[in-house]
């Protein structure tokens, strides 16, 4: 049998959007001049497609990073943060949607609800409707593989097709339209030896716009660290398109900034910033480099901000309680 050209790992098992997200990735590649034969390596946990990453055993990997209703998946958030071998270098959003899918024979009432905890926390007003007790999963597939009798699985439609499921309803997530972004993952090594993107192709020096994803950890902290950073970016241009923080284990108020700015590392206004925050004595890692497709870029519309924030020209009683100004 012939070796694949290339080992692609995501969470498994078949079914869960991160195959749905791996399986775009494969497509890309199916319509590239000699595209390569590529082997789909499901695995059980985050932690191990990082692994298996940097071990060398896969040539690449998928993960989600970002939801649009429940922010960031902090474990793969953490697992980029602390991978010394590992980068992304490539980003792809997928539509989420959630069906409740019960087994074929089981048309009793249902007591239990079994999915992701992001799944669950997405189909909470489905959950409640029906009084169903929560019963987390590794993945939203693993629900519908591992689903009793008495239980609900809420996955995306296609688990109810691999997994020979009975659809239950239709939709049941409380935002529609919500969308989870995934990164492709490869070795640091490679992406330092060769500069690599979803296709195998070069990034530096290419063409087009990217995006950088930076962990940035400053040693000395006090008043002014965050507006210092921040200020180093926007005095050079340089657009920062998301801000968090996640902090530095088992270190009381000591953080990483995970910062994503318009641009790439080796451009000069970008790089210009990285050594500043260097000279300044920071700690700078480059987590991930990827094309630019302009999915961020959209206006926020009023009804989505949160319930109760004002804007300029509002009345004073307005102000006074959004603002809680005396």
């Amino acid at each position: 049998m012939t070796a694949p050209d290339l080992r692609l790992a995501y969470l498994g098992p078949e079914g869960t959007f991160t195959h749905e997200a791996t399986l775009g990735w494969v497509r890309t590649l199916s319509d590239m001049p000699d595209a390569p034969s590529v082997e789909l390596v499901p695995l059980r946990t985050v932690a191990d497609v990082y692994a298996q990453v940097a071990s060398g055993e896969v040539d690449r990997g998928v993960v989600a990073i970002e939801n649009s209703v429940e922010g960031y998946v902090v474990p793969s958030l953490d697992a980029i943060v602390a991978s010394r071998d590992v980068v992304a270098v490539d980003e792809a959003f997928v539509t989420i949607t959630f069906d409740a899918f019960a087994l074929p024979d089981d048309d009793g009432p249902a007591t239990q609800v079994s999915s992701h905890p992001h799944g669950l926390a997405q189909c909470e007003a489905f959950i409640t409707a029906h009084a169903l007790t929560t019963v987390p999963a590794t993945s939203n597939a693993a629900a519908c593989r591992d689903l009793v009798p008495g239980q609900l699985a809420l996955a995306p439609r296609i688990c109810g097709e691999i997994y020979g499921m009975r659809t239950h309803t239709r939709s049941v997530e409380d935002f529609h339209g919500a969308r989870t972004r995934f990164l492709l993952l490869a070795s640091r090594d490679s992406a330092v030896e060769g500069g690599i993107d979803a296709a195998g192709g070069a990034i530096e020096g290419a063409a087009g716009t990217w995006r950088t994803m930076l962990a940035i950890t400053p040693h000395v902290t006090g008043p002014g660290v965050l507006a210092r950073i921040t200020d180093a970016f926007g005095s050079l241009g340089v657009n920062m398109s998301s801000l968090i923080t996640r902090p530095i284990k088992a270190l009381e108020a000591k953080y990483v900034f995970i910062i994503t700015v318009d641009g790439a590392p080796w451009d000069a206004s970008v790089r210009s910033v990285l050594e500043g925050l260097l000279a300044a004595g920071d700690s700078v890692k480059t987590l991930g480099v990827f094309p630019s497709r302009g999915e961020l870029d959209e206006t926020v519309e009023v009804d989505r901000v949160p319930a109760g924030s004002v804007q300029a020209g509002a009345d004073e009683l307005a102000l006074r309680r959004g603002l809680l100004w005396a």
